[in-house]
């Protein structure tokens, strides 16, 4: 298992209740670089750990502890570059459940991810691939805020993204919705000319793809930013 966050005495994550804060002004500034959420939640900026987060998901409220973690199932190709500790696949502490990741071998290159739960797509540099699941979180902050989703929200999952564990594919379905969007990548970054690499750009091509309807894994929308409005609706009312 990594440890995204950097653990002294009781912990250097923020407080629950700090991070919404740290969110929004992440998410309000007009320049960042990929690793200042990273830093700031999990550098040591924000207070210590002194109390366990909760959160509303598919399940309700429940409380987690410090040890939140979510698993990112990469492709052979993906797991080839980063060379991460494999473990079996199992459960998620996050709202948007595991994720599912693969490089493009654009110039330069870039990681696609895909939320096993909703399909929610996130491209992000590939580069340095040894910290793409620290950077994560970050760029999942940033996706998130162009589908309007809350601050609290956003700061919640990210609160979850404590500890990864890296496993291989397991759902195939996934894996083929992950293979239908490195197509539509190409075709919109052809389309619309994005710089490959842009930040900006990726993050216009991530909410592309999400309005793609795609073949319903689970009862409810086609649409990955549908079934992540519905996702979020649900949880704000449990």
């Amino acid at each position: 298992m990594t440890t995204l966050s950097s653990t002294t005495g009781t912990g250097a994550l923020c407080r629950p209740s700090a991070l919404p804060i740290v969110i929004e002004r992440f998410l309000h500034r007009k320049t960042f670089k990929a690793d200042d959420l990273s830093d700031r939640v999990w550098g040591g900026t924000c207070h210590s750990i002194g109390e366990a987060g909760s959160f509303g998901g598919r399940a309700g409220h429940r409380t987690l502890s410090f040890a939140a973690m979510f698993h990112l199932h990469c492709t052979k190709k993906l797991l080839d570059r980063i060379k991460p500790e494999i473990v079996a696949a199992g459960q998620s502490d996050t709202a948007l459940g595991s994720w599912y990741a693969t490089v493009l071998f654009w110039k330069p290159q870039v990681a696609l991810l895909v939320s096993e739960r909703t399909l929610l797509p996130v491209l992000m540099p590939l580069a340095p691939a040894a910290t793409l699941a620290r950077r994560f979180p970050a760029q999942l902050a940033l996706v998130l805020k162009e589908h309007g989703v809350s601050s609290e929200f956003i700061a919640q999952e990210v609160w979850r993204m404590d500890k990864i564990q890296y496993a291989k594919t397991a759902n195939r379905s996934v894996v083929g919705i992950l293979n239908e969007f490195v197509k539509q990548a190409e075709f919109w970054l052809a389309a619309y000319a994005y710089e490959k690499g842009d930040d900006d750009d990726l993050l216009a091509i991530s909410a592309k793809l999400a309005a793609t309807p795609c073949s319903p894994l689970y009862k409810g929308p086609i649409s990955p930013d549908k079934a992540l409005h519905e996702l979020v609706k649900a949880g704000s009312q449990a």
